[in-house]
């Protein structure tokens, strides 16, 4: 069952004395009991999309189309007290960084209890042992002693289990996980995608957008993936799919990039030239000009228009079929 339907999204920012678009019209779907990767090199518009879909934006930007239906609600032109009602208890997010995403000035504890008592209405007693619980249930050792700590006394992978234990207390339909295992070593990256997948999707059928630019996150946790570039989505499918015969250039060239056991040492292939500012986007394709196979066509207006390849498998690439 469709969760999150998002339409036509369009986010600008304002930069070089105008409005230009870092998302640019985006559609994508995300079901309940699945985990859907978003995935592109820096600079693409990933966590702009998380924070047009919680309405995070800073004041320099701007959401200027599209919907985004979660239930019967679109987030996207919700008023302020219904947005705050959503926001932690049906959709958790999880940021980048877990050391700015938790409060300094606040114990853990009282982070995590806030939360509990605002959104759930628990009483104090009842909203520490529930901490406690979650806290376990992250994995932390000695969690009722861990309610204590602030959180520069704790290890990077420690704060990230304590914001994700705050994401998942109010049992969200929604996780948007934006990079959440950028800062840790490889072991705590797989355990905290391993309890991302455990505690919300599988134990409680929840859907998840993870964002992140590692291939290899994607391959291991993701049931479905959507390669953004400058702003549009150009390739979408199962993740087999996509990673097994990619048609968008843009994802084949993604993949080639990708350390791999088998890589000669010392050489790691690179994409030509880099993603396009605001406002320096091309015509048509967006990839085009760092794109071996481009051609006059692919400047034109219906170059990156998506071309159904099948059932939940999309490319944005008027000549997939010739590469």
């Amino acid at each position: 069952m469709t969760l999150l339907r998002v339409t036509g999204l369009r986010t600008e920012f304002r930069a070089a004395g105008g409005w230009h678009p870092a998302v640019d019209g985006i559609d994508f779907v995300l079901r309940e009991g699945e985990i859907l990767g978003l995935v592109g090199e820096s600079g693409c518009g990933k966590s702009t999309v998380a924070n047009s879909l919680m309405r995070l934006l800073p004041g320099t930007a701007r959401i200027c189309g599209g919907t985004a239906q979660f239930g019967e609600d679109d987030l996207l032109a919700l008023d302020e007290a219904r947005l705050r009602t959503l926001r932690g208890r049906a959709i958790g997010m999880i940021f980048q960084d877990p050391m700015t995403a938790l409060d300094p000035v606040f114990r853990v504890g009282h982070q995590i209890e806030e939360t509990l008592k605002q959104h759930l209405g628990l009483a104090p007693d009842a909203a520490r042992t529930r901490a406690v619980d979650l806290l376990r249930s992250v994995g932390i050792p000695a969690p009722a002693e861990r309610l204590r700590a602030w959180p520069h006394q704790l290890s990077g992978g420690m704060r990230q289990r304590v914001a994700l234990a705050i994401a998942i207390c109010c049992n969200p339909r929604l996780l948007i996980a934006d990079e959440p295992t950028t800062a840790l070593d490889v072991t705590i990256q797989a355990q905290v995608l391993e309890l991302i997948r455990t505690l919300l999707v599988a134990e409680r059928g929840a859907g998840v957008l993870l964002i992140t630019h590692d291939l290899g996150v994607v391959a291991r946790v993701c049931d479905r993936v959507a390669v953004m570039y400058a702003g549009r989505i150009v390739e979408t499918g199962a993740v087999t799919d996509v990673f097994g015969a990619p048609r968008h250039p843009y994802t084949r060239a993604l993949l080639r990039a990708a350390p791999t056991a088998e890589a000669p040492r010392g050489h790691l292939p690179t994409i030509p030239g880099r993603v396009p500012g605001l406002a320096a986007r091309p015509p048509g394709c967006t990839f085009g000009p760092r794109c071996a196979h481009a051609k006059t066509i692919c400047a034109g207006p219906d170059a990156a228009a998506p071309i159904p390849l099948g059932p939940d498998r999309e490319v944005a690439c008027v000549r997939h079929a010739a590469i």
